[in-house]
């Protein structure tokens, strides 16, 4: 069974910068676009950026479009989400999924930026 585990979350000031990550096996990592989302409380869960199976291509909503960073490492089974200049509106939990073809939902990683 394929598991997303994702961490790196915490709560940080406006300004700051915090940096996720979400393990997978590669089973369905290396072949896949990957894409971070994020769910905040009394919303529904939004895409937020998502990278190409090689990692050349990347597209953010633009919301985060110059603040966040996605990458990978396919040695790693690992996705990445750079976060600078956090705004409190960014809080929420974040995710990890196959791109458009999303399997079973990880536990998500919980980002809280205060004003």
């Amino acid at each position: 069974q394929v598991h997303l585990v994702e961490s790196g979350g915490g709560l940080v000031q406006a300004g700051g910068s915090l940096r996720l990550s979400c393990a997978t096996s590669g089973s369905i990592f290396s072949i896949n676009v990957m894409g971070w989302y994020r769910q905040a409380p009394g919303k529904q869960r939004e895409l937020v950026a998502t990278i190409s199976s090689g990692g050349r291509i990347t597209k953010y909503a633009d919301s985060v479009k110059g603040r966040f960073t996605i990458s990978r490492d396919n040695a790693k089974n690992t996705v990445y989400l750079q976060m600078n200049s956090l705004k409190p509106e960014d809080t929420a939990v974040y995710y990890c999924n196959v791109y458009r073809a999303p399997i079973e939902w990880g536990q998500g990683t919980q980002v809280t930026v205060s004003s």
